[in-house]
């Protein structure tokens, strides 16, 4: 039975918890210049209406170092581009390819692209959520805390999918998320309702400093996300006051940690000093992307794997 990540919450607690294991245990074989063929002959369709960097290398690299193999498909040299419906294209390419990984503007255009898929399809960010880089997230708390049970998870500024994902994980991995955003920049009702039906851990302010009050993790992204140009100037101002810097570190626990899950606008919602600072755990979360995406190809196309045999 093909599997689909669309949401960080089509995991389950354990599975997450395997693909964490797994991404740690990947991580240490590439250092040690090990490169287990796990996905021989397996190939996935990388479909990009947004730019990218991370979420383009980091499958395209974890394919190949797998054994695997990653095609990257502009919707402008598709058909797509010239009317073909999502449907007849998920048919086609399920036909040629192993799995499917789609970055799209709309969540609804990945939704569709799962239903008439017969192979997995891969939600790499969409308005709505962005589960690949929260279980990379999640695997940077780990290596820095060893556990995320009860950590107290701050996010200052925009409710965008990747807050949305954070808080609907505190489901999966038991931390506290405290949002603190502008009035008219919180999630959307339909997160809202779906993170208090899986017991998600969260609540929201308008004051950074109240979310960040004791908080183990500072998490920030940009402002102003991609569709989001036309609202730029609105933005820099509703922001105001929201920028993570040295002053609002000082409310946060002695042992917390910075994170951004990038690109940064520094000195909008970060500051430099701040970003380049001893507790910025930023290029760290930045590598995971890596090794959680290479767990998570795993998990859905490979053989039950014994890593220690490697």
């Amino acid at each position: 039975m093909k599997r689909d990540i669309l949401s960080i919450l089509d995991l389950s607690k354990e599975e997450l918890d395997v693909v964490l294991s797994s991404a740690s245990e990947l991580k240490r074989l590439r250092k040690d210049g090990k490169f287990p063929d796990l996905l021989n002959k397996k190939t996935l369709g990388m479909i990009f209406e947004k730019a990218s960097t991370r979420t383009r290398v980091s499958f395209e690299v974890g394919m190949f170092e797998l054994g695997g193999h990653a095609l990257f498909l502009n919707p402008q040299d598709m058909q797509l581009d010239r009317g073909e419906e999502i449907r007849d294209t998920a048919r086609v390419l399920s036909r040629f390819l192993s799995a499917v990984m789609i970055r799209a503007y709309k969540h609804s255009t990945i939704v569709e692209m799962a239903k008439y898929t017969t192979i997995p399809v891969i939600n790499g960010l969409s308005d709505l959520e962005h589960p690949c880089q929260i279980i990379d997230d999640i695997q940077t708390m780990k290596e820095h805390f060893g556990s995320v049970k009860n950590l107290n998870v701050a996010w200052v500024g925009d409710g965008n999918n990747v807050c949305n994902s954070l808080i609907l994980s505190s489901a999966l991995t038991g931390y506290n998320v405290n949002v603190a955003s502008p009035k008219g920049y919180l999630p959307p009702e339909g997160i809202i309702e779906m993170a208090e039906s899986a017991g998600a851990k969260f609540t929201f302010c308008n004051n950074p400093k109240e979310a960040v009050s004791d908080a183990d993790v500072i998490y920030t992204d940009t402002w102003v996300s991609m569709g989001s140009e036309e609202e730029e100037k609105d933005r820099l101002c509703d922001f105001m006051g929201y920028t993570v810097n040295n002053e609002l570190l000082k409310d946060a626990s002695s042992r917390a940690i910075v994170m951004h899950c990038l690109p940064a606008h520094r000195g909008d919602e970060i500051t430099d000093s701040v970003m380049e600072g001893s507790q910025s755990v930023i290029w760290d979360q930045a590598e995971n992307r890596l090794h959680a995406q290479k767990a998570l190809l795993v998990m859905l196309l490979g053989d039950v794997y014994d890593a220690s045999g490697v």
